[in-house]
């Protein structure tokens, strides 16, 4: 009895471990195509060949019908409904024919130009194997006109998997187009804004970018079916030269002058547009350019790639935060292109290869180099805002007189030059000069006298406002600047001020009772006068009113002067 439950417990360690025991992997449909060669004919009529070659690549294909043969394996399918995903390559027709272990053939047909309700978002044709009670057995593929057989890229998976997969990548490809189209539309912004040589460029990458992708996606067919096969992908693959030509040049422009060799920045220059040139006749030349340009054009990619690297890490050495920035943008787009250079990536990210992991990497450094431009403009502005700040109050501060902080001679002179070009406004100046002030100095010192003048200032200043102007233009010598009174109210101001100064209280400043006294000299520009015949006037007024007695407001005019005593009897 022990014996036999041994042997039980043998056989269901044994089932076991052959049930975890991996399984042969399945060679990719693309390893197990058998090829064969017609000559090119309607697809619809055209009977697939008896006879196929296994192994090794077909060849002479171009100007005839390519034929393409696997059996599928009952692993393929899973025991469901199965769907053929082809990714669009360059092609005149295809025909697909799913065979049934019970004989029956379905068939698809797409041409270039018309891929009916087969497209798929993330460029693939997808082509539907129904599940029939009898397996699938088979798949054949008629091409009229392939360009290349490396560039073809199938798959064949359940019908369940294929349609997760399209929706997966539906949605990343849906999501980095949005974050394209945003960043297209801000770069533009910015770049019309900044003006600056490396975000127009990098404008123009995303913008290209943003239609290679809308084309290789195969969304551009909801509004032109026509572009679709042959068309879209040769237009991607001129979009595609484009785009590096379009980042070099951006590259090259971005790093401060001076922060890079100038030989470098032409290398750069000269392998992106390079790339460009290379890129006409692989995507508008017959098939051959494909395998005689194709290799150079992935050798100067890469060219491109360590150049651009170069000088952006010796741009980033030498201190230039635009290069920091820019590398780490451009970092994960690089290793990316870099990536499908070096490596196959086949059928892998949903189906969509190579180009996939572009479009994202792409999406995610436009939105990153944005922010980073961004970050660095609003430095940049506040750094100007600043600068313009301080610019102004050094301006401010030259204009001002530091003792009494009233405007000096040179401000008083431009606002006034301003208040005389102003059309339609009545213009008077105020000269107004402390009577015996060397004795205040004499007796109680110059600390003393700066205190007196300060607090003279200071009533001065209370007067100031929108239509009036004080400073200090030597000494103990002061200027009002009036707009918008006459010559009687003029007078009548100047009295006005006299009188307020001589009130001032000197106790608290010189140490006893004290009274100040003015003497004003007024002046009237007349016609488009200049500041310094309006000076002169009142000047002459001021020198008038000191020799009749000080204390007093006397008038300038063009031609005579009022007498102070007179003007004292009318005020």
């Amino acid at each position: 009895m022990f014996e036999r439950l041994l042997f039980v417990a043998a056989l269901l360690l044994a089932s076991r471990a052959a049930e975890a025991r991996p399984q042969e992997p399945l060679q990719p449909l693309k390893d197990r195509y058998c090829h064969a060669v017609t000559a090119a004919t309607d697809p619809i009529v055209a009977p697939a060949p008896s006879r196929f070659t296994c192994g090794g690549e077909p060849s002479g294909y171009e100007d005839g019908r390519l034929w393409l043969s696997a059996e599928v394996h009952p692993d393929d399918v899973a025991g469901e409904g199965a769907t053929l995903l082809v990714h669009q390559t360059r092609f005149e027709r295809l025909d697909i024919m799913f065979g049934y272990a019970d004989g029956s053939v379905i068939r698809h047909r797409v041409r270039a130009g018309d891929f009916g309700s087969y497209w798929r978002v993330g460029g693939q044709l997808a082509f539907s194997a129904p599940y029939r009670g009898a397996p699938l057995a088979s798949v054949k593929l008629g091409i009229d006109g392939l360009d290349d057989y490396s560039l073809l890229r199938t798959r064949l998976l359940p019908a369940g998997a294929a349609a997760r997969d399209a929706a997966l990548a539906a949605s990343l490809i849906g999501g980095a187009l949005t974050l394209l189209l945003l960043s297209s539309c801000y770069n533009l912004l910015l770049a019309r804004a900044s003006r600056q040589s490396y975000v127009v460029w990098h404008s123009a990458w995303v913008a290209t970018v943003l239609v290679w992708a809308l084309l290789w996606s195969q969304l551009a067919l909801l509004a032109l079916p026509i572009l679709a096969g042959t068309a879209t992908a040769r237009l991607c693959t001129m979009l595609a030269t484009l785009a590096i030509a379009f980042a070099a040049t951006c590259a090259a422009t971005c790093p401060e002058a001076g922060s890079t060799p100038c030989w470098l920045r032409r290398l750069v220059l000269a392998l992106g547009w390079g790339v460009a040139l290379m890129g006409a006749p692989v995507a508008f030349g017959p098939a051959a350019m494909i395998d005689a340009i194709g290799p150079v054009l992935g050798v100067t990619v890469l060219a491109v790639l360590a150049a651009v690297t170069l000088m952006i890490g010796l741009a980033w050495r030498r201190g230039c935060r635009e290069a920091r920035s820019f590398f780490l943008a451009w970092a994960i787009p690089m290793a990316v292109l870099a990536a499908t250079q070096l490596f196959d990536m086949g059928t892998s990210l949903f189906g969509g290869g190579p180009q996939i992991a572009v479009l994202l990497a792409s999406a995610l450094q436009t939105v990153w180099l944005s922010i980073a431009t961004t970050l660095h403009l609003s430095r940049f502005r506040a750094e100007r805002d600043t600068a313009r700040a301080a610019q102004a109050e050094l301006r401010e501060l030259a204009e001002r007189d530091p003792l009494t902080g009233l405007l000096n001679r040179r401000g008083f002179v431009d606002r006034t030059e301003t208040a005389l070009a102003g059309a339609g406004h009545s213009f008077g100046l105020l000269l107004i000069d402390v009577d015996h002030f060397k004795a205040i100095n004499d007796r109680y010192g110059h600390d003393a006298g700066d205190r007196v003048l300060r607090r003279l200032a200071d009533r001065l200043g209370e007067l100031a406002g929108s239509t009036v102007h004080a400073a200090r233009l030597g000494g103990e010598e002061f200027a009002l600047g009036v707009t918008g009174l006459a010559l009687p109210d003029l007078v009548d101001f100047a009295e006005k001020v006299r009188i307020s100064l001589g009130s001032l209280a000197l106790a608290d400043l010189i140490g006893e009772e004290g009274r100040l006294s003015v003497s004003i000299g007024v002046a009237e520009a007349v016609g488009r006068s200049s500041f310094r015949t309006v000076y002169r006037l009142a000047d002459q007024a001021l020198y008038a009113a000191k020799n009749a007695g000080r204390d007093r407001v006397a008038c300038g005019h063009l031609g005579r002067m009022d007498k102070p005593e007179r003007r004292m009897k009318a005020a």
